[in-house]
């Protein structure tokens, strides 16, 4: 699917870590690209070589980033999550494992009466993902 086809995107706003994030994401994720990246240029409103507005893709899901040159006194909130349905025990233990790494674990990888395996994390840069094993 060409991501301008996909009505609904997930957009990730940060403050000079846009870059970071998105090859942090395509590091994690086994299927994942960089579709378009712009940059602010001199005399920009944003730092000069920071993402103005990016594309990325995971999975065939496209998000797009962005470098804010506005100060916010907001963040990423749990009450909107990533919700990645894993296909083996390997795949959601090596993403939860990572996207854990230097985050917070809101909900342990474990069994729930819900689920064979699940867990729910805020990952480094705050944005919110629950892994779901899928039942076979």
């Amino acid at each position: 699917m060409e991501y301008t086809q996909q009505k609904i995107k997930p957009f990730l706003m940060f403050e000079g870590k846009a870059e970071e994030a998105m090859n942090y994401y395509l590091s994690v994720f086994e299927q994942g690209e960089i579709i378009a990246i712009n940059r602010y240029g001199p005399n920009e409103p944003g730092t000069e070589g920071t993402i103005s507005h990016a594309i990325f893709s995971l999975y065939g899901q496209v998000f797009m980033c962005m470098d804010s040159h506005i100060k916010h006194g907001f963040t990423f909130t749990a009450s909107l999550s990533m919700y990645i349905s894993c296909r083996t025990e390997q795949e959601i233990e090596r993403i939860y494992e990572k996207l854990a790494q230097g985050g917070q674990v809101m909900m342990p990888l474990e069994t729930y009466p819900f689920s064979p395996k699940f867990g729910w994390v805020a990952d480094k840069y705050g944005v919110s993902w629950q892994l779901n094993l899928e039942k076979m």
